[in-house]
């Protein structure tokens, strides 16, 4: 049996950042994604109320599609200083790893995604630069409750002053 190697699926990583965005405008934070390729973020935020005069807050967004992947993500230091904040979109879409009988993908292991928002001050300071060029932060072990899901998207709605819709 030919052994998998790592994989690309693009669609279900844009799908990642159209998530991100969904997420970001059901809290009502008014949400763009930048051009293909563009440099250090993929998303900018800003303020729904166009007479609220308003920051704009970066978004770099990385994504893991595997269930069992090891939680970690790449991120090169030197676009530290483009983004505010990375949002890491575990999309959990099933497992693929394992011994040679089992590395196809399969529905096992499929869960809803969790999203991770991080500020910049986190990433800088769990970032470990390797080697091998491929630099990588390190989430697993570590308590991240505060940042997850409606946690974290609340930090950006709060940074842009965006009250709760009621």
């Amino acid at each position: 049996m030919k052994k998998n190697g790592y994989r690309r699926l693009p669609v279900v990583s844009l799908g990642a950042e159209h998530l991100v965005i969904g997420y970001l405008m059901r809290r009502n934070i008014l949400a763009y994604k930048a051009p293909p390729n563009n440099e250090g973020y993929d998303i900018i935020c800003i303020h729904p109320d166009p007479k609220k005069k308003s920051i704009q807050v970066r978004v770099q967004v990385k994504s893991r599609y595997q269930t069992d992947c090891d939680r970690a993500f790449p991120a090169k230091e030197k676009s530290f200083k483009a983004f505010d904040y990375l949002i890491v979109a575990f999309l959990n879409i099933g497992h693929f790893y394992g011994d040679e009988r089992t590395m196809v993908a399969t529905k096992k292991g499929y869960a809803e995604p969790e999203f991770y928002v991080l500020p910049v001050r986190w990433v800088r300071t769990h970032h470990k630069k390797v080697l091998s060029g491929f630099d990588k932060v390190h989430t697993k072990g570590q308590t991240l409750d505060k940042f997850k899901n409606e946690r974290g998207f609340e930090l950006i709605a709060k940074e842009l002053a965006i009250p709760y819709p009621t």
